[in-house]
């Protein structure tokens, strides 16, 4: 893994992560064709309208080739959202998540973030295994019909 760096979301990557947002979740979760545009709205928001002092997309990557995101961004004074955190299969169980998790976290802290919120599904287990063993907390959990399946969403929180 200290072959992979973490580098400024640029806009030139939007293509290829509504792409892997898409494909990889209708391959994991059978999400039909409406979330790719979610995302694909979330980043065209984020590269309008960020505030770079206090919100910032890494994008992991290795040899050139790109293999997860993760974004910070101002929900209000005091909270930071986390989102778009994604992995390709290829290099989960690595440690990556983790090291976006900390980053993304640790930019949160030090631009005077007092705690973190993120939405996610309960399927997503092994995102969910991770924010539980970095001290998050589950505060809501509702069934939904959302991008053409039955999920689970969830709410987690942390105080930095």
């Amino acid at each position: 893994m200290d072959s992979v760096t973490l580098r400024p979301f640029r806009a030139d990557d939007t293509l290829w992560l509504v792409e892997r947002h898409g494909t990889l979740y209708a391959e994991a979760e059978g999400f039909d064709d409406s979330f790719a545009p979610l995302v694909a709205e979330i980043l065209g928001a984020f590269i309008a309208d960020h505030d770079p002092t206090c919100e910032r997309g890494w994008i992991a990557e290795e040899a050139g080739q790109r293999l997860g995101s993760i974004f910070c961004v101002r929900l209000d004074e005091t909270t930071a959202k986390l989102r778009l955190f994604l992995l390709v299969p290829e290099a989960r169980g690595r440690g990556l998540g983790r090291r976006l998790l900390d980053t993304c976290m640790g930019f949160a802290r030090d631009k005077g973030y007092t705690q973190m919120q993120l939405w996610t599904h309960e399927s997503h287990r092994a995102a969910c295994a991770l924010y539980a063993a970095t001290g998050w907390q589950l505060t809501d959990s509702k069934p939904v019909h959302s991008f053409g399946v039955d999920l689970v969403e969830q709410t987690w929180k942390i105080t930095l």
